[in-house]
């Protein structure tokens, strides 16, 4: 639980203190710009809310494919040269595929490029393979990568919003992981 909460206070935004501080939430689309650790809702458009037992069957059963949104820190642009970069290590559910940045309300092309492109390539193209989107607990990215997938045509998508933070709570094990390298199309 401790290295889902320390990343998770690295990656994304935690939220504002004030109504003075927030600007506009929502794109015109309906995806969540900004603060994006905040309370989140119950469900979203076109889709399943999953709770860890339920997760935790659709993903033992090997009949949903789970998907880890957090995003991934870029490579610092002023480092000193020669210096050594890090990047931090997340640990996810397993069998997890890590889509990093794909969360975020708006994506640019490339972001948005390998969005579908990786969903095409993890469900083998099938609109109809069950996969369940999560990040960390509290956190609107797995939300609006579980809607974007539903826009995209995905027809079996589940959103577990405790994400790791929920299933490390509950003594489950997490692994290493890395995130899914663009396709070589």
């Amino acid at each position: 639980m401790l290295r889902s909460l320390l990343l998770g206070m690295l990656l994304i935004p935690h939220p504002v203190t004030s109504a003075d501080e927030i600007p506009n939430l929502f794109s015109g689309e309906g995806y969540r710009l900004d603060n994006f650790r905040a309370p989140v809702p119950s469900s979203f458009p076109g889709g399943i809310t999953v709770d860890t037992q339920r997760a935790r069957m659709l993903i033992e059963q090997q009949s949903a494919l789970p998907i880890d949104v957090l995003p991934r820190p870029p490579e610092p642009g002023n480092r000193p040269k020669g210096s050594l970069w890090l990047p931090l290590v997340r640990f996810n559910i397993p069998g997890s595929v890590w889509l990093p940045n794909v969360g975020f309300g708006r994506l640019s092309d490339e972001i948005e490029r390998y969005f579908r492109e990786g969903l095409e390539r993890v469900t083998a193209h099938n609109h109809d393979r069950k996969i369940i989107f999560y990040c960390l607990a509290d956190c609107w990215m797995s939300w609006n990568a579980a809607r974007r997938a539903v826009e995209y045509g995905y027809m079996s998508v589940y959103w577990y919003p405790q994400g790791t933070t929920g299933w490390e709570d509950a003594d489950l094990p997490v692994e290493r992981s890395l995130p899914l390298p663009p396709g070589l199309d």
